[in-house]
């Protein structure tokens, strides 16, 4: 993808996204070749493993061991890439818990989340733990979560929002 170049861009799209404590981020390039599915859901599997490790999270998480790579690709839905953006900012920016509150502005989620889905580009594939046809979540932890991920089989951009009850 030519008009990402790097991926610093990226990154700083998602880092925007990013609330401490709440809601995680990642983005960059595979140095896998030609990525697909399974190395997505390995970089998902990562970002699991640093919710568990990071400090507000582990007395919630004891023993918590990421799904396997396999377990995170059933546990997806893909998205479809003109209702991206919104997706991305609601994880971004509305709590899973108390919906009234917000972790983000609207504005600048919205703003943060249009510009990660064009950098990733129209091809991109988006995929979610949520069924959106009945409003299920395939949780990843065992706690409240909810994932978006996206790829252009370059690039990947990942958001995590987790929260107790």
């Amino acid at each position: 993808m030519a008009s990402l170049g790097g991926s610093a861009e990226l990154e700083a799209g998602m880092a925007e996204l990013s609330t401490p404590m709440r809601v995680y981020v990642e983005a960059g390039r595979f140095t896998e070749p030609e990525p697909d599915l399974p190395e997505l859901a390995a970089r998902i599997r990562g970002l699991l493993a640093a919710v568990a490790a990071d400090e507000p999270w582990r007395r919630f998480l004891p023993g918590y061991t990421p799904p396997s790579v396999p377990e995170i690709c059933a546990a997806l839905e893909p998205v479809e890439t003109h209702g991206a953006a919104s997706f991305l900012a609601r994880v971004a920016a509305v709590d899973l818990v108390w919906p009234s509150h917000r972790h983000l502005p609207a504005e600048a989620a919205e703003r943060a989340a249009g510009r990660v889905v064009s950098l990733l580009g129209p091809e991109a594939s988006w995929w979610t733990n949520h069924d959106i046809g009945c409003g299920a979540v395939n949780g990843l932890t065992p706690l409240f979560d909810s994932l978006i991920a996206g790829t252009n089989g370059e690039h990947f951009a990942l958001a995590l929002q987790i929260a107790d009850d």
